[in-house]
């Protein structure tokens, strides 16, 4: 069961309308960060759950709550929309400002103080991965832990993820104004709008999303209609180019399947062939 959430954080999803804007990755959907990132950004969705070992060089805004766990450091503020649960040896360079109540564990550094307008427990709060279960089961409206595996391979086993579903940056990723780099497959949604160079081990980017920097992957790189891309594309398996995608760099893969009416400004490399697709493309 736990091993089945652990897999989950394992791969990159940024939801529809996704946007990176003035050093603030930011979404409407909850936000999950798997252990070990380092994030030279902040963060602002519905509740924020960031796990142990994180650094993030900017401020944690949640409209509901924010669950921080162990050893963690955010060189910001931290504000709750509603409830606020900070682990052990949690520091916390700017103010914290809870709603609701709040859930403080030992050796929690706060540098400029806090306000919180409910209850106040000295204590360390559930564990991360415990809430994440919980979380999960009721994400997938199941009763039975033992059906989240199933479930979640059902959920991440489609084409599209559901409306419901978090961003999650997967453990030990890298993030920055000019890399963000993740160790797993990415996938970005429909309307977004991000900044710094992609690295991952394979991307799919859906409609009307624009990028500012270079896409780069091991495996197939996927890119949807009317979506550009301000740099090169690079990847180590087929790329394939929607109708009215721009590109505004080069493009290289082992194998390309481009649509007549996408445009790529820069050089095609395709070792294993380039494929012209009329009509609607490629699905």
């Amino acid at each position: 069961m736990e091993s089945g959430v652990q897999d989950w954080l394992h791969q990159c999803s940024l939801p529809d309308g996704t946007e990176l804007q003035e050093h603030t990755l930011k979404t409407e959907k909850n936000i999950i960060i798997g252990d070990r990132c380092t994030i030279d950004y902040g963060v602002e969705g519905k509740d924020v759950i960031v796990c142990e070992f994180c650094t993030l060089n900017g401020s944690v805004v949640a409209d509901g709550d924010v669950r921080i766990d162990n050893w963690c450091e955010i060189n910001g503020d931290v504000i709750a929309g509603e409830d606020a649960y900070l682990g052990e040896s949690v520091k916390i360079h700017g103010r914290l400002i809870v709603r609701g109540d709040l859930d403080i564990g030992d050796k929690v550094q706060i540098d400029r103080g806090f306000e919180a307008k409910g209850w106040i427990s000295i204590r360390n709060p559930m564990p991360v991965i415990v809430y994440l279960i919980l979380y999960v089961m009721t994400l997938l409206k199941i009763d039975n832990p033992d059906e989240i595996d199933s479930a979640l391979n059902e959920l991440f086993g489609e084409e599209d993820p559901g409306d419901d579903t978090p961003l999650v940056i997967p453990p030990g990723s890298k993030l920055d104004m000019k890399i963000f780099s993740v160790p797993a497959a990415m996938r970005i949604g429909e309307r977004c709008r991000l900044h710094g160079n992609i690295r991952a081990n394979a991307v799919i980017v859906r409609d009307e999303t624009t990028v500012f920097g270079s896409l780069r992957a091991r495996g197939a790189i996927e890119i949807g209609r009317k979506t550009q891309i301000h740099g090169d594309v690079e990847g180590g398996g087929k790329v394939s180019v929607a109708p009215t995608a721009h590109i505004l760099g080069d493009v290289a893969g082992l194998s390309l399947s481009l649509h007549e009416d996408a445009l790529v400004e820069g050089m095609i490399r395709a070792p294993n062939g380039v494929r012209i697709e009329r009509g609607d493309g490629p699905e």
